[in-house]
């Protein structure tokens, strides 16, 4: 999953873009859906810490 990190955090970027624009142009149920599928491409970017 490591090697994947930037393609997800890139793709999370994108999506924050695209609930932006749904922002400006008042579709409020796509800027709650990309906002929610950004902040999920967020978190699979990040590294795991800690033991198993």
């Amino acid at each position: 999953m490591a090697g994947r990190a930037f393609d997800w955090l890139r793709q999370a970027e994108r999506g924050l873009q695209q609930a932006l624009s749904s922002r400006e142009l008042e579709y409020d149920e796509w800027t709650c859906f990309a906002s929610h599928q950004a902040a999920e491409k967020a978190v699979m970017g990040q590294e795991a810490w800690g033991t198993w």
